[in-house]
Protein backbone atom coordinates (compact mmCIF):
# COMPACT_ATOMS: atom_id res chain seq x y z
CA UNK A 1 0.00 0.00 0.00
CA UNK A 2 1.44 3.35 -1.09
CA UNK A 3 2.04 5.83 1.70
CA UNK A 4 -0.03 8.45 -0.12
CA UNK A 5 -3.07 6.14 0.05
CA UNK A 6 -2.95 6.16 3.84
CA UNK A 7 -3.22 9.92 4.19
CA UNK A 8 -7.00 10.15 4.50
CA UNK A 9 -7.64 6.75 6.05
CA UNK A 10 -8.53 5.80 9.59
CA UNK A 11 -5.71 3.47 10.62
CA UNK A 12 -5.60 0.81 13.33
CA UNK A 13 -2.39 -0.98 14.32
CA UNK A 14 -3.16 -4.48 15.61
CA UNK A 15 -0.33 -5.87 17.71
CA UNK A 16 2.10 -3.50 19.42
CA UNK A 17 5.32 -5.42 19.73
CA UNK A 18 8.59 -4.56 17.98
CA UNK A 19 7.06 -4.31 14.49
CA UNK A 20 3.88 -2.55 15.62
CA UNK A 21 5.90 0.13 17.39
CA UNK A 22 8.09 0.63 14.33
CA UNK A 23 4.96 1.09 12.20
CA UNK A 24 3.53 3.55 14.71
CA UNK A 25 6.67 5.72 14.76
CA UNK A 26 6.84 5.70 10.96
CA UNK A 27 3.19 6.71 10.56
CA UNK A 28 3.41 9.36 13.25
CA UNK A 29 6.42 10.90 11.49
CA UNK A 30 4.51 11.13 8.20
CA UNK A 31 1.10 11.97 9.66
CA UNK A 32 1.79 14.03 12.82
CA UNK A 33 -1.82 15.20 13.17
CA UNK A 34 -3.58 11.93 12.37
CA UNK A 35 -5.46 9.98 15.01
CA UNK A 36 -4.03 6.46 15.13
CA UNK A 37 -5.60 3.43 16.79
CA UNK A 38 -3.55 0.81 18.62
CA UNK A 39 -4.95 -2.59 19.61
CA UNK A 40 -3.15 -5.30 21.57
CA UNK A 41 -4.35 -8.26 23.65
CA UNK A 42 -2.00 -7.28 26.48
CA UNK A 43 -3.30 -4.97 29.16
CA UNK A 44 -1.75 -1.51 28.98
CA UNK A 45 0.08 -1.97 32.29
CA UNK A 46 1.68 -5.18 30.98
CA UNK A 47 3.59 -3.22 28.33
CA UNK A 48 7.23 -2.24 28.97
CA UNK A 49 7.50 1.10 30.76
CA UNK A 50 9.16 2.78 27.75
CA UNK A 51 6.26 1.67 25.53
CA UNK A 52 3.72 3.05 28.01
CA UNK A 53 5.57 6.39 28.05
CA UNK A 54 5.59 6.53 24.23
CA UNK A 55 1.82 6.04 24.09
CA UNK A 56 1.09 8.45 26.93
CA UNK A 57 3.18 11.16 25.24
CA UNK A 58 0.97 11.05 22.13
CA UNK A 59 -2.40 12.80 22.53
CA UNK A 60 -3.69 11.60 19.16
CA UNK A 61 -3.67 7.89 19.97
CA UNK A 62 -6.78 5.81 20.68
CA UNK A 63 -5.93 2.57 22.47
CA UNK A 64 -7.74 -0.77 22.74
CA UNK A 65 -5.95 -3.12 25.14
CA UNK A 66 -6.94 -6.35 26.84
CA UNK A 67 -9.19 -9.25 25.92
CA UNK A 68 -11.61 -7.09 23.87
CA UNK A 69 -8.85 -5.50 21.79
CA UNK A 70 -10.44 -6.45 18.45
CA UNK A 71 -13.98 -5.24 19.17
CA UNK A 72 -13.43 -1.82 17.49
CA UNK A 73 -11.75 -3.09 14.31
CA UNK A 74 -14.80 -2.29 12.19
CA UNK A 75 -14.42 1.45 12.93
CA UNK A 76 -11.25 1.71 10.82
CA UNK A 77 -10.49 1.84 7.09
CA UNK A 78 -7.03 0.23 7.19
CA UNK A 79 -5.88 -2.47 9.59
CA UNK A 80 -2.09 -2.90 9.81
CA UNK A 81 -1.56 -6.35 11.30
CA UNK A 82 1.60 -7.44 13.12
CA UNK A 83 2.92 -10.91 12.20
CA UNK A 84 1.98 -12.37 15.58
CA UNK A 85 -1.74 -11.76 15.02
CA UNK A 86 -3.46 -14.57 13.04
CA UNK A 87 -5.64 -13.46 10.13
CA UNK A 88 -8.28 -15.85 11.49
CA UNK A 89 -8.50 -13.79 14.70
CA UNK A 90 -9.36 -10.66 12.69
CA UNK A 91 -11.79 -12.14 10.15
CA UNK A 92 -14.90 -12.09 12.38
CA UNK A 93 -14.46 -8.32 12.84
CA UNK A 94 -13.60 -7.25 9.30
CA UNK A 95 -15.97 -5.66 6.77
CA UNK A 96 -15.60 -6.03 3.00
CA UNK A 97 -14.62 -2.41 2.39
CA UNK A 98 -11.77 -2.52 4.93
CA UNK A 99 -8.14 -3.06 3.92
CA UNK A 100 -6.07 -5.57 5.85
CA UNK A 101 -2.37 -4.98 5.33
CA UNK A 102 1.00 -5.26 7.08
CA UNK A 103 4.32 -3.54 7.59
CA UNK A 104 5.80 -5.86 4.96
CA UNK A 105 3.21 -4.73 2.39
CA UNK A 106 3.85 -1.06 3.11
CA UNK A 107 7.60 -1.55 2.78
CA UNK A 108 7.35 -3.54 -0.45
CA UNK A 109 5.08 -0.92 -2.01
CA UNK A 110 7.24 2.08 -1.10
CA UNK A 111 10.80 0.76 -1.18
CA UNK A 112 12.91 2.34 -3.97
CA UNK A 113 15.71 -0.22 -3.56
CA UNK A 114 16.09 -3.92 -4.29
CA UNK A 115 14.55 -6.55 -2.01
CA UNK A 116 16.09 -9.99 -1.60
CA UNK A 117 13.49 -12.07 0.22
CA UNK A 118 14.54 -15.26 2.03
CA UNK A 119 12.13 -17.88 3.35
CA UNK A 120 12.00 -21.55 4.25
CA UNK A 121 10.96 -23.64 7.22
CA UNK A 122 14.55 -23.89 8.42
CA UNK A 123 17.78 -22.04 7.68
CA UNK A 124 16.36 -18.67 6.65
CA UNK A 125 18.00 -16.60 9.42
CA UNK A 126 21.46 -18.00 8.77
CA UNK A 127 21.05 -17.81 4.98
CA UNK A 128 19.76 -14.22 5.13
CA UNK A 129 22.64 -13.25 7.43
CA UNK A 130 25.19 -14.87 5.10
CA UNK A 131 23.72 -13.13 2.04
CA UNK A 132 23.83 -9.80 3.89
CA UNK A 133 27.48 -10.27 4.91
CA UNK A 134 28.49 -11.32 1.39
CA UNK A 135 26.74 -8.34 -0.22
CA UNK A 136 28.17 -5.91 2.33
CA UNK A 137 31.70 -7.28 1.87
CA UNK A 138 31.16 -7.13 -1.89
CA UNK A 139 30.59 -3.38 -1.81
CA UNK A 140 26.78 -3.43 -1.89
CA UNK A 141 24.85 -1.03 0.36
CA UNK A 142 23.00 -3.87 2.11
CA UNK A 143 20.65 -4.02 5.10
CA UNK A 144 19.46 -7.11 7.02
CA UNK A 145 15.79 -6.76 8.01
CA UNK A 146 12.57 -8.59 8.75
CA UNK A 147 11.97 -11.68 10.81
CA UNK A 148 15.53 -11.52 12.13
CA UNK A 149 14.14 -8.91 14.57
CA UNK A 150 14.89 -5.79 12.57
CA UNK A 151 11.64 -3.99 11.60
CA UNK A 152 11.85 -2.34 8.17
CA UNK A 153 9.94 0.93 8.13
CA UNK A 154 12.69 2.69 10.09
CA UNK A 155 14.84 2.31 6.95
CA UNK A 156 12.29 3.51 4.39
CA UNK A 157 12.70 7.29 4.56
CA UNK A 158 16.44 7.16 3.84
CA UNK A 159 16.28 4.34 1.28
CA UNK A 160 17.45 4.94 -2.29
CA UNK A 161 17.63 2.87 -5.46
CA UNK A 162 21.15 1.81 -4.41
CA UNK A 163 19.98 0.12 -1.21
CA UNK A 164 19.54 -3.66 -1.07
CA UNK A 165 17.35 -5.10 1.68
CA UNK A 166 17.91 -8.72 2.61
CA UNK A 167 14.52 -9.48 4.10
CA UNK A 168 14.00 -12.64 6.14
CA UNK A 169 10.34 -13.54 5.65
CA UNK A 170 8.34 -15.81 7.94
CA UNK A 171 5.04 -17.41 6.98
CA UNK A 172 3.36 -14.91 9.32
CA UNK A 173 4.80 -12.01 7.31
CA UNK A 174 4.09 -13.65 3.97
CA UNK A 175 0.44 -14.59 4.55
CA UNK A 176 -0.91 -11.11 3.74
CA UNK A 177 1.57 -9.82 1.13
CA UNK A 178 0.39 -8.74 -2.33
CA UNK A 179 3.85 -8.14 -3.81
CA UNK A 180 6.88 -10.41 -4.04
CA UNK A 181 10.58 -9.51 -3.78
CA UNK A 182 12.74 -8.95 -6.87
CA UNK A 183 14.99 -11.82 -5.78
CA UNK A 184 13.34 -14.60 -3.79
CA UNK A 185 15.22 -17.40 -2.07
CA UNK A 186 13.13 -20.46 -1.15
CA UNK A 187 15.12 -22.89 1.00
CA UNK A 188 12.72 -25.67 1.97
CA UNK A 189 9.24 -26.44 3.25
CA UNK A 190 8.30 -28.87 6.03
CA UNK A 191 5.36 -29.22 8.40
CA UNK A 192 5.66 -26.35 10.89
CA UNK A 193 3.46 -23.72 12.58
CA UNK A 194 0.37 -25.86 12.01
CA UNK A 195 -0.96 -24.65 15.36
CA UNK A 196 -1.08 -21.16 13.82
CA UNK A 197 -2.02 -21.88 10.18
CA UNK A 198 -4.35 -24.80 10.89
CA UNK A 199 -3.28 -26.96 7.94
CA UNK A 200 -0.11 -27.65 6.02
CA UNK A 201 -1.89 -26.39 2.89
CA UNK A 202 -2.49 -23.00 4.51
CA UNK A 203 1.11 -22.84 5.73
CA UNK A 204 2.45 -23.73 2.28
CA UNK A 205 0.12 -21.16 0.72
CA UNK A 206 1.54 -18.42 2.93
CA UNK A 207 5.11 -19.42 2.06
CA UNK A 208 4.24 -19.56 -1.67
CA UNK A 209 3.47 -15.82 -1.65
CA UNK A 210 7.19 -15.07 -1.79
CA UNK A 211 7.04 -16.11 -5.46
CA UNK A 212 3.35 -15.72 -6.28
CA UNK A 213 3.54 -12.09 -7.43
CA UNK A 214 6.89 -12.23 -9.19
CA UNK A 215 7.20 -11.29 -12.86
CA UNK A 216 9.52 -12.40 -15.66
CA UNK A 217 11.90 -9.61 -14.54
CA UNK A 218 12.39 -11.24 -11.11
CA UNK A 219 14.50 -14.17 -9.88
CA UNK A 220 13.59 -17.20 -7.79
CA UNK A 221 16.41 -19.23 -6.27
CA UNK A 222 14.94 -22.49 -4.98
CA UNK A 223 15.88 -25.85 -3.54
CA UNK A 224 14.82 -28.31 -6.22
CA UNK A 225 15.46 -31.29 -3.93
CA UNK A 226 12.56 -30.17 -1.73
CA UNK A 227 9.35 -31.28 -3.42
CA UNK A 228 7.16 -28.50 -2.02
CA UNK A 229 9.64 -25.72 -2.81
CA UNK A 230 10.06 -27.09 -6.32
CA UNK A 231 6.29 -27.23 -6.95
CA UNK A 232 5.87 -23.65 -5.74
CA UNK A 233 8.76 -22.51 -7.95
CA UNK A 234 7.29 -24.08 -11.05
CA UNK A 235 4.21 -21.85 -10.70
CA UNK A 236 6.30 -18.67 -10.61
CA UNK A 237 6.76 -16.39 -13.61
CA UNK A 238 10.24 -15.43 -12.41
CA UNK A 239 13.55 -16.57 -13.84
CA UNK A 240 14.15 -19.87 -12.02
CA UNK A 241 17.55 -20.67 -10.51
CA UNK A 242 17.48 -24.17 -8.94
CA UNK A 243 20.07 -25.65 -6.61
CA UNK A 244 20.59 -28.84 -4.59
CA UNK A 245 21.82 -28.29 -1.00
CA UNK A 246 25.34 -29.40 -0.17
CA UNK A 247 26.87 -28.74 3.21
CA UNK A 248 30.55 -28.55 3.90
CA UNK A 249 31.63 -30.74 6.84
CA UNK A 250 33.91 -28.03 8.21
CA UNK A 251 31.50 -25.14 7.69
CA UNK A 252 30.82 -23.22 10.93
CA UNK A 253 27.10 -22.97 10.14
CA UNK A 254 24.20 -25.30 9.33
CA UNK A 255 22.79 -23.61 6.23
CA UNK A 256 23.83 -24.81 2.79
CA UNK A 257 25.87 -22.09 1.05
CA UNK A 258 24.61 -22.53 -2.54
CA UNK A 259 21.87 -19.84 -2.34
CA UNK A 260 24.47 -17.39 -1.03
CA UNK A 261 26.74 -17.97 -4.03
CA UNK A 262 23.77 -17.66 -6.41
CA UNK A 263 22.63 -14.32 -4.96
CA UNK A 264 26.21 -13.05 -5.02
CA UNK A 265 26.47 -13.99 -8.70
CA UNK A 266 23.39 -11.88 -9.52
CA UNK A 267 25.18 -8.90 -7.95
CA UNK A 268 28.46 -9.64 -9.75
CA UNK A 269 30.38 -10.54 -6.57
CA UNK A 270 33.36 -12.82 -7.14
CA UNK A 271 33.38 -16.36 -5.76
CA UNK A 272 36.58 -15.72 -3.81
CA UNK A 273 34.94 -12.90 -1.84
CA UNK A 274 32.00 -15.15 -1.00
CA UNK A 275 34.29 -17.93 0.20
CA UNK A 276 36.24 -15.50 2.39
CA UNK A 277 33.03 -14.24 4.01
CA UNK A 278 31.74 -17.76 4.62
CA UNK A 279 35.03 -18.74 6.24
CA UNK A 280 34.81 -15.95 8.82
CA UNK A 281 31.05 -16.09 9.44
CA UNK A 282 30.07 -16.70 13.06
CA UNK A 283 26.98 -18.92 13.50
CA UNK A 284 23.86 -17.30 14.92
CA UNK A 285 22.85 -18.25 18.48
CA UNK A 286 20.72 -21.38 18.92
CA UNK A 287 21.43 -22.58 15.36
CA UNK A 288 23.94 -25.42 15.68
CA UNK A 289 25.95 -23.07 17.89
CA UNK A 290 29.19 -24.52 19.27
CA UNK A 291 29.27 -23.60 22.95
CA UNK A 292 32.72 -24.95 23.66
CA UNK A 293 34.43 -28.01 25.15
CA UNK A 294 34.01 -28.78 28.83
CA UNK A 295 35.42 -31.84 30.60
CA UNK A 296 36.44 -33.13 27.18
CA UNK A 297 32.87 -32.91 25.82
CA UNK A 298 31.94 -30.51 23.02
CA UNK A 299 28.46 -29.00 23.41
CA UNK A 300 26.24 -27.71 20.60
CA UNK A 301 23.13 -25.57 21.10
CA UNK A 302 20.62 -26.19 18.30
CA UNK A 303 17.54 -25.04 20.20
CA UNK A 304 15.97 -23.56 17.05
CA UNK A 305 15.62 -27.13 15.71
CA UNK A 306 11.86 -27.24 16.30
CA UNK A 307 11.02 -29.89 13.70
CA UNK A 308 12.44 -33.40 13.11
CA UNK A 309 14.05 -32.41 9.80
CA UNK A 310 16.22 -29.83 11.57
CA UNK A 311 17.51 -32.40 14.06
CA UNK A 312 18.19 -34.86 11.23
CA UNK A 313 20.17 -32.13 9.49
CA UNK A 314 22.19 -31.47 12.65
CA UNK A 315 23.05 -35.17 12.97
CA UNK A 316 24.03 -35.25 9.30
CA UNK A 317 26.32 -32.25 9.72
CA UNK A 318 28.02 -33.23 12.98
CA UNK A 319 28.31 -36.90 12.08
CA UNK A 320 29.36 -39.81 14.26
CA UNK A 321 30.96 -37.64 16.96
CA UNK A 322 27.48 -37.04 18.44
CA UNK A 323 27.31 -39.40 21.41
CA UNK A 324 24.49 -37.67 23.31
CA UNK A 325 21.33 -36.14 21.87
CA UNK A 326 18.94 -34.06 23.99
CA UNK A 327 15.54 -33.95 22.30
CA UNK A 328 11.85 -33.40 23.01
CA UNK A 329 9.50 -30.50 23.65
CA UNK A 330 5.99 -29.26 22.99
CA UNK A 331 3.71 -31.65 21.08
CA UNK A 332 2.22 -30.01 17.97
CA UNK A 333 1.19 -33.28 16.33
CA UNK A 334 4.27 -33.57 14.11
CA UNK A 335 5.32 -37.22 13.51
CA UNK A 336 8.80 -38.57 14.31
CA UNK A 337 9.40 -41.76 12.24
CA UNK A 338 12.09 -40.15 10.04
CA UNK A 339 13.97 -38.85 13.08
CA UNK A 340 13.75 -42.24 14.79
CA UNK A 341 15.22 -43.90 11.71
CA UNK A 342 18.06 -41.36 11.57
CA UNK A 343 18.87 -41.87 15.26
CA UNK A 344 18.99 -45.64 14.78
CA UNK A 345 21.47 -45.20 11.94
CA UNK A 346 23.60 -42.78 13.97
CA UNK A 347 26.26 -43.43 16.61
CA UNK A 348 24.20 -41.71 19.32
CA UNK A 349 24.71 -43.65 22.55
CA UNK A 350 22.62 -41.55 24.93
CA UNK A 351 19.19 -40.15 24.25
CA UNK A 352 18.10 -37.61 26.86
CA UNK A 353 14.39 -36.98 26.40
CA UNK A 354 12.45 -33.91 27.50
CA UNK A 355 8.66 -33.82 27.86
CA UNK A 356 6.41 -34.34 26.09
CA UNK A 357 7.57 -35.39 22.64
CA UNK A 358 10.65 -37.07 24.08
CA UNK A 359 8.40 -39.98 24.98
CA UNK A 360 6.94 -40.02 21.44
CA UNK A 361 10.43 -40.14 19.91
CA UNK A 362 11.32 -43.07 22.17
CA UNK A 363 8.16 -44.97 21.19
CA UNK A 364 8.97 -44.47 17.51
CA UNK A 365 12.49 -45.78 18.09
CA UNK A 366 11.27 -48.92 19.86
CA UNK A 367 8.64 -49.58 17.20
CA UNK A 368 11.15 -49.09 14.40
CA UNK A 369 13.74 -51.34 16.04
CA UNK A 370 11.11 -54.07 16.47
CA UNK A 371 10.20 -53.86 12.77
CA UNK A 372 13.77 -53.67 11.45
CA UNK A 373 15.58 -56.72 12.76
CA UNK A 374 18.43 -56.13 10.29
CA UNK A 375 19.67 -53.10 12.23
CA UNK A 376 22.62 -54.20 14.37
CA UNK A 377 24.42 -51.53 16.34
CA UNK A 378 26.90 -52.19 19.18
CA UNK A 379 25.20 -50.10 21.85
CA UNK A 380 22.51 -50.09 24.50
CA UNK A 381 19.45 -52.30 24.65
CA UNK A 382 18.80 -54.25 21.44
CA UNK A 383 20.70 -51.72 19.37
CA UNK A 384 18.91 -48.72 20.89
CA UNK A 385 20.66 -45.81 22.60
CA UNK A 386 20.42 -45.62 26.37
CA UNK A 387 17.35 -43.55 27.19
CA UNK A 388 17.02 -41.00 29.99
CA UNK A 389 13.61 -39.40 30.54
CA UNK A 390 13.97 -36.08 32.38
CA UNK A 391 11.72 -33.25 33.47
CA UNK A 392 14.17 -30.33 33.48
CA UNK A 393 17.05 -29.02 31.39
CA UNK A 394 19.24 -29.17 34.50
CA UNK A 395 18.71 -32.95 34.71
CA UNK A 396 19.49 -33.25 31.00
CA UNK A 397 22.78 -31.36 31.25
CA UNK A 398 23.86 -33.21 34.40
CA UNK A 399 23.25 -36.55 32.69
CA UNK A 400 25.08 -35.42 29.57
CA UNK A 401 28.21 -34.77 31.65
CA UNK A 402 27.90 -38.17 33.31
CA UNK A 403 27.42 -40.25 30.17
CA UNK A 404 29.05 -38.49 27.18
CA UNK A 405 32.54 -39.87 26.49
CA UNK A 406 35.44 -37.44 26.24
CA UNK A 407 36.21 -36.40 22.68
CA UNK A 408 32.54 -36.63 21.67
CA UNK A 409 29.62 -34.25 21.21
CA UNK A 410 26.51 -33.54 23.27
CA UNK A 411 23.89 -31.98 21.01
CA UNK A 412 20.74 -30.15 22.10
CA UNK A 413 18.50 -30.42 19.04
CA UNK A 414 14.95 -30.85 20.34
CA UNK A 415 12.96 -31.53 17.11
CA UNK A 416 10.06 -29.74 18.81
CA UNK A 417 9.10 -26.28 19.98
CA UNK A 418 9.66 -25.17 23.56
CA UNK A 419 6.32 -23.80 24.74
CA UNK A 420 5.55 -26.50 27.32
CA UNK A 421 8.68 -25.64 29.31
CA UNK A 422 10.06 -22.31 28.06
CA UNK A 423 8.90 -18.97 26.68
CA UNK A 424 10.60 -19.68 23.36
CA UNK A 425 13.56 -21.44 21.74
CA UNK A 426 15.90 -18.64 22.88
CA UNK A 427 15.09 -19.13 26.55
CA UNK A 428 15.56 -22.89 26.11
CA UNK A 429 18.90 -22.44 24.38
CA UNK A 430 20.11 -19.86 26.88
CA UNK A 431 19.27 -22.12 29.83
CA UNK A 432 21.11 -25.00 28.15
CA UNK A 433 24.15 -22.79 27.55
CA UNK A 434 24.19 -21.45 31.11
CA UNK A 435 23.87 -24.92 32.61
CA UNK A 436 26.59 -26.34 30.36
CA UNK A 437 28.98 -23.62 31.54
CA UNK A 438 27.96 -23.95 35.20
CA UNK A 439 28.33 -27.73 35.28
CA UNK A 440 31.50 -27.46 33.22
CA UNK A 441 33.10 -25.20 35.82
CA UNK A 442 32.04 -27.56 38.61
CA UNK A 443 33.62 -30.41 36.72
CA UNK A 444 36.95 -28.56 36.68
CA UNK A 445 36.86 -27.40 40.29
Amino acid sequence: MLLSNLKDKKILLVGFGREGQDSFLFLRKHFPEKSLGIADKKEFMELPLETQKMINADNKVVIYFGSDYLKQVNKYDVIIKSPGIPVSALKPYLKKQQTLTSQTNIFFSNCPGTIVGVTGTKGKSTTASLIYEVLKNGGVKAHLVGNIEQPVLQFLDDATSNDVFVYELSSFQLETIIQSPHIAVFLNLYAEHLDRHGTFKAYAGAKANIAKFQTENDYLIFNESNEYAKNIALKSKAKLIPYVPKREKNAPFAAAPQPVFLVAKLFGIQKEKVEKTLKHFKPLPHRLQRLGTYKGITFYNDSLATIPEATISALDLLGNKVATLIAGGYDRGIPFPALAERILKSKVRNLILLPTTGELIWRELKALQTNQKDIRLPRGKAGLPDDFHVKTMAEAVELSYQHTPKGHICLLSPAASSFNMFRDYKERGDEFKNLVIRYGKKAHS
